[in-house]
């Protein structure tokens, strides 16, 4: 297992750093396609999508894919009225189709648009910025660096369980490493990046508070990701990345971390 988790992440990140290094098209298409796949699995495990893919959910992919498209066009001002044109598409099939489907069926589906598909599209948003081919890997040093730091720090030294209901091997000194981890990696990060862009010294501070606050909100986001599970009952999300599971077992912090990464970046300007 092992050996199968390791060779598959290995493979991921490469895929990872292939997109967001080139970006553009082939990033957005990307980005595209693990959002549908997201919300394909969150779909599934929310009873949203049964035996079968129905309206209710066909609706819910093509308005994930509409909201890309106005991404792609960078036509921020109809974000919002993008989302809830897609929010009224749903009512209408939930009206006229009734008693087809669940009211939490189609609260479930709208937020999995929201969930997956809009949070997933940050990372590229955050690439088109200024200077954004460096911000973006915040989002993961923040997502994957603190999930990281935490492992090693909860097994050195943890001893206060931190959700011992929802996640019995998280612990408090485990989040605080992951947190501290992961804003030592912004700061060295931010380092590396000067050579490249001359910028000054502040920026070593503002990287490494970003990737703290990062850090904090993608210990949330996994925590949510699980509590999910849990209360539909199952182990995974998927089997697409093996070893790993779906991509919302892999994705599950890096999900609401990179709004809160493209945010800051914009309110900083960096």
């Amino acid at each position: 297992m092992f050996v199968t988790r390791l060779i598959s992440g290995v493979i991921l990140l490469a895929i990872m750093i292939c997109t967001i290094c080139v970006g553009g098209p082939l990033l957005f298409f990307f980005l595209l396609a693990i959002s549908l796949i997201g919300m394909f699995e969150l779909y599934r495990a929310a009873g949203v999508r049964k035996d079968s893919e129905n309206l209710l959910t066909a609706i819910s992919y093509a308005g994930a894919a509409a909201f890309y498209a106005l991404v792609w066009l960078g036509t921020k001002d109809y974000y919002l009225a993008g989302i809830s044109a897609v929010m009224i598409a749903l009512l209408f099939v939930y009206v006229f189709t009734f008693p087809k489907y669940h009211a939490d069926q189609v609260m479930t589906a709208f937020f999995g648009i929201v969930y997956v598909a809009v949070n997933l599209s940050f990372i590229y948003q955050t690439r088109r910025l200024p200077g954004g081919e460096f911000t973006v890997w915040l989002i993961f040093i923040c997502a994957w660096g603190c999930d990281t730091m935490a492992y090693v720090a909860g097994r050195l030294f943890g001893k206060r369980k931190m959700a011992p209901v929802l996640s019995p091997k998280k612990t408090v000194e485990g989040a605080v490493g992951g947190v501290i981890g992961a804003a030592v990696i912004g700061a060295i990060y931010a380092a590396v990046v000067r050579i490249f862009t001359h910028a000054g010294i502040s920026m070593i501070f503002i990287y490494a508070m970003i990737s703290a606050v990062g850090a904090l909100v993608s210990m949330v986001g996994d925590l949510a990701a699980s509590a999910i599970k849990r209360n539909h009952e199952i182990k995974d999300y998927g089997k697409l990345i093996p070893g790993h599971g779906g991509i919302l077992d892999r994705f599950d912090s890096v999900i609401i971390t990179a709004p809160i990464i493209y945010l800051l970046a914009v309110l900083t300007s960096i």
